[in-house]
C-alpha cells in the first residue's frame, strides 16, 4: 500500500485540530509519532497495513 499525499494531509489536519482545539500537547504528538515509527518496525506492521488498506478501500467504494 502506498500512502498518498491526501491521506497524510487528512491525518495531519486531524492532528492539528486535536492539538488546537482538544488540548493535545506537543509532547503527545511526539509520543504518537514515535509509537507509530516503532510500531512500523514490528511484526504487526503488515497486518496494520492490510487493515488500513481494507478500510480505505471500503470507504472509497461507498
Amino acid at each position: 500500500m502506498n500512502v498518498s499525499v491526501p491521506l497524510v494531509a487528512v491525518l495531519a489536519a486531524v492532528v492539528w485540530v486535536a492539538w488546537r482545539y482538544m488540548g493535545l500537547r506537543a509532547w503527545h504528538v511526539v509520543v504518537c509519532l514515535l509509537c507509530g515509527f516503532f510500531l512500523a518496525a514490528t511484526e504487526a506492521a503488515p497486518e496494520i497495513r492490510r487493515m488500513v488498506t481494507v478500510l480505505l478501500q471500503s470507504l472509497t467504494l461507498h
